[in-house]
């Protein structure tokens, strides 16, 4: 479903890319909500019948269902607006609100992350896996104030489930938000996918992160290929 989801969302919200888009409300969390968010979570819903929902857009329907999907319709809603081509549509499965499904799309490089728990994670259909740490070259992405690591590259790229996803296919060493203002619909679909490749995910406090399915609540979260990569923290 999820895939058959993407193909129709990027048919109808790319030819809006770049273009900024006309603001036509404001979602639950006090964001902007530009037509072609609007356009690519309608067309998810329209797919699921049945199913608890929580989305960026609408908040949380409650059907009473065993499964919840978790969508964020654009990660990296601002690059896609103004033309920066980092951004992604994020699809998660929740079954009795244990991770099932993740799948992260990077409309740009048409690349289709995915991970049903306990099989692995897919870059294209093929497995990838987090990168072996080396302290000399770290590459990082980091969303904080105030931290100081040793890292050869440090990125803000804008789209933190994207990133996530560059953790995962071993691109990257890691990626943090420590302000914390990180919501479940930025993470569910890559957090699933970071985990089935390798990776370890904790919050400030060197902690494990689980995630629950509550869309008000935020989360400082790092996500990272190795124990060693913790302790530069």
């Amino acid at each position: 479903m999820g895939k058959k989801i993407i193909k129709e969302v990027e048919k109808e919200v790319m030819p809006y890319y770049g273009k900024r888009g006309k603001v036509i409300d404001k979602n639950i969390y006090g964001d902007e909500t530009s037509i072609f968010d609007k356009i690519s979570e309608d067309i998810a819903l329209k797919y699921l019948n049945d199913v608890n929902i929580i989305s960026e857009e609408i908040g949380k329907i409650d059907n009473g269902s065993e499964w919840t999907v978790v969508i964020d319709p654009i990660d990296g809603s601002f690059n896609f607006k103004i033309g920066i081509p980092f951004f992604a549509f994020c699809f998660a499965v929740f079954k009795n609100d244990k991770p099932y499904y993740g799948l992260t799309y990077d409309f740009i490089n048409k690349h289709i992350y995915e991970a049903y728990t306990g099989k692995g994670a897919y870059l294209n259909n093929k497995r990838i896996k987090i990168k072996e740490f080396d302290p000399n070259n770290i590459s990082v992405c980091i969303y904080a104030e105030n931290i100081n690591i040793n890292a050869k590259r440090v990125r803000m790229l804008g789209a933190f489930g994207l990133e996530m996803c560059l953790v995962a296919r071993g691109a990257i060493d890691a990626c943090l938000d420590l302000r914390p203002k990180v919501r479940l619909v930025d993470i569910a679909s890559s957090y699933i996918i970071c985990k089935e490749a390798g990776a370890i995910i904790v919050n400030k406090k060197k902690e494990t992160l689980n995630l629950e399915l509550d869309h008000k609540k935020r989360y400082d979260i790092i996500v990272a290929n190795s124990k060693d990569f913790l302790k530069l923290i």
